[in-house]
């Protein structure tokens, strides 16, 4: 088992692994930007290393910054969290090469899922339902008009390099192709460095149902059930449940095979998603693999009763898996608080908040970083906690989050948040009956 555990992130997340590794007996090392100098993973860890300015490139994206912590403080294992540098092949080598285990996926692992279009084709060759598109990337804007019209607009061109939405759109018709085309382009590059775009045909209002996945180095493969991540705005999840809704114990069970199947393709090891969409006629759709943990593991956690930073830990450090899959035993909900204003845009309001009311209560959960007295830094994304709640059903679950956000007070001057924005969402009758797709926050009121 590792000794010491550095900790290549900020906020909630690095504050999650720290109490984790702290309960299997493992010290932490922190490191920190000047900005976040008096952040709670600074003080919970054993150490802490300052890496940079705020900027993420000169802190949290310095790769050498990272790796000299490490050695200095004797780190023998590195875990990313989720941004930043979790799926980034370069860093996960340098982390093989200098001794020190990356308690993520491997450089190679990473590479064959972290260009989207040559994880389109892998999934493909293993056998999972892949959406009609390019064969790869495409070489000019006339071959990605002669392909849409083979396979029918509306059609969506995605940077193979992106995420969060950025360098994509969706295409209706053929006059429309070329200024997205172009547009697509420039921002990826400008995002990711590399202008590489591959295009899809465009499901129209699907689910969005991602599969959790654990793999160990012995070759076995489970997965541990569903989330529903469909409430979203411009890409960016909001809300996430499990189970879903939407997918029946039928469909779990096909679904929950075809990623094992994509997962074993590639000889997965460590925690991962494999994300799909799913037509209103319930087919499903390859989208894409997350190697690594992310931001709403702890409602898998909360339905299955399972500590998954643990497991990832125990992955690494050579511990096999059980290899028996998970079904949900309850329902749970996670909203993403996010410093910003609803109402103005989703605009950032960083500030120091100056009051602090966290939830409670049975099946009341809350992962944040936030106290009297902190300021929410410009610099970093804006979302600073996660509450989460579990119940015996779905109704139960949405009753018990509609109480608990109105619990939940966070002020200082100029802060606001997506609280009300939430509270909205569990008032509201398509959400409560389960009937929602990925366009549902498109034509959704908070004032109405």
């Amino acid at each position: 088992m590792f000794k010491k555990i550095l900790i290549a992130n900020r906020g909630e997340i690095a504050l999650r692994i720290i109490r984790t590794a702290r309960e299997m007996g493992i010290k932490t090392v922190a490191v920190y930007s000047t900005a976040d100098k008096d952040s709670l993973h600074v003080r919970f860890a054993d150490e802490a290393v300052c890496i940079g300015p705020p900027p993420s490139p000169q802190s949290y994206l310095n790769i050498p910054n990272i790796i000299a912590a490490a050695e200095i403080t004797n780190a023998d294992a590195i875990h990313p969290g989720y941004g930043f540098l979790s799926e980034n092949a370069k860093f996960s080598g340098i982390c093989r090469d200098h001794g020190i285990k990356f308690i993520g996926a491997s450089p190679e692992m990473i590479n064959a899922m972290g260009d989207k279009a040559s994880a389109k084709d892998t999934m493909k060759k293993a056998g999972v339902p892949v959406i009609p598109g390019s064969e790869g990337l495409l070489a000019s804007s006339d071959e990605g008009r002669e392909l849409a019209k083979g396979i029918g607009y509306p059609v969506i061109i995605k940077a193979t390099a992106g995420g969060g939405g950025r360098g994509m759109r969706i295409i209706w018709n053929d006059e429309e192709f070329e200024r997205n085309w172009d547009s697509a382009r420039q921002e990826s590059a400008a995002a990711f460095g590399n202008d590489g775009i591959y295009m899809e045909k465009y499901v129209e209002d699907p689910r969005h149902i991602e599969i959790q996945l654990a793999g160990d180095q012995y070759g076995n493969v489970c997965h541990l059930s569903e989330r529903d991540c469909s409430i979203q705005r411009r890409h960016q999840k909001l809300i996430e449940e499990a189970p879903s809704p939407f997918i029946t114990p039928e469909l779990r069970e096909i679904m929950g095979d075809a990623a094992i199947k994509g997962a074993k393709s590639i000889n997965y090891e460590g925690l991962g998603t494999i994300e799909f969409l799913v037509d209103k006629h319930r087919n499903f759709y390859f989208m894409e693999m997350n190697t690594r943990i992310q931001v709403e593991h702890p409602v898998t956690e909360e339905v299955i009763n399972y500590d998954l930073v643990k497991e990832q830990i125990l992955i690494a450090a050579g511990v096999p898996i059980s290899g028996r899959n998970y079904l949900p035993t309850k329902h749970a909900i996670e909203c993403r608080i996010n410093a910003e204003d609803p109402e103005n845009n989703f605009r950032p309001t960083p500030g120091k908040i100056e009051y602090l009311h966290k939830p409670g209560g049975h099946g009341t959960r809350v992962d944040t970083h936030i106290y009297a007295g902190y300021t929410i830094p410009s610099n970093y994304d804006s979302m600073i906690a996660k509450l989460i709640v579990s119940a015996q059903t779905r109704e139960e679950a949405i009753i018990k989050m509609e109480r608990a956000l109105g619990e939940f007070i966070i002020e200082g001057p100029g802060i606001k948040t997506t609280i009300p924005l939430h509270i909205k969402l569990m008032q509201n009758e398509d959400f409560k009956k389960g009937n929602f797709t990925t366009s549902f926050m498109n034509t959704f009121d908070m004032n109405a």
